[in-house]
């Protein structure tokens, strides 16, 4: 009988799929984090965001 993949361990398999854009969004909050801010890295976030979730459908 195959075992359940937990939802963490899909997770962790789409989002180590998406290092280029983990890098580029980390890269951005890194810039000026003393004044992190809400939207600051926006277009970051939603590129990584739409990686892990292409990756995470994949498989």
């Amino acid at each position: 009988m195959p075992t359940k993949t937990r939802p963490v361990e899909k997770f962790a398999r789409a989002t180590a799929q998406c290092s280029v854009q983990a890098a580029a969004y980390g890269k951005c909050v890194v810039t000026d984090y003393n004044s992190v801010h809400k939207d600051m890295c926006a277009k970051e976030f939603m590129k990584l965001k739409d990686c892990v979730l292409a990756a995470s459908k994949k498989g």
